[in-house]
């Protein structure tokens, strides 16, 4: 049996501007945006290229806002990657160089910390 992460929860304390963090700076497609009823709102966001996306919005869970720090996305490139959130104007840390990848890190409007990670050639290795 497969078991895919297909959606994951980020607390956030302000719904229309967690919306356009991820849509206008990070450039991640809005799959959906939902008011079910006067106290539940459903957004649905996906980053490029990914099978998993993420959900915030109003009513939807009781985590404090900013608490989510351990997430990590796989890119090719992590200075393309900086480069892209700066000229975006996200602050982003410097490129930390590891034996296990290389790491950049940003956070969003509440604090919720993301971390990107350019994975090593191991194709180079024998």
């Amino acid at each position: 049996m497969d078991y895919r992460i297909e959606l994951i929860f980020v607390p956030v304390s302000d719904t229309d501007r967690a919306k356009a963090f991820y849509e206008q700076q990070l450039g991640w497609h809005v799959d959906h945006d939902r008011r079910v009823s006067p106290e539940l709102r459903f957004v649905q966001v996906t980053p490029p290229g990914s099978a998993c996306s993420i959900a915030f919005g109003e009513g939807l869970l009781e985590g404090e806002p900013g608490s989510l720090h351990n997430v990590q996305l796989v890119i090719d490139d992590a200075d393309a990657a900086r480069a892209e959130l700066l000229a975006n104007g996200v602050g982003a840390s410097e490129v930390d160089e590891q034996s296990w990848g290389r790491f950049v890190t940003f956070a969003d409007p509440d604090g919720n910390r993301w971390t990107l990670q350019e994975l090593p050639d191991y194709s180079a290795q024998t």
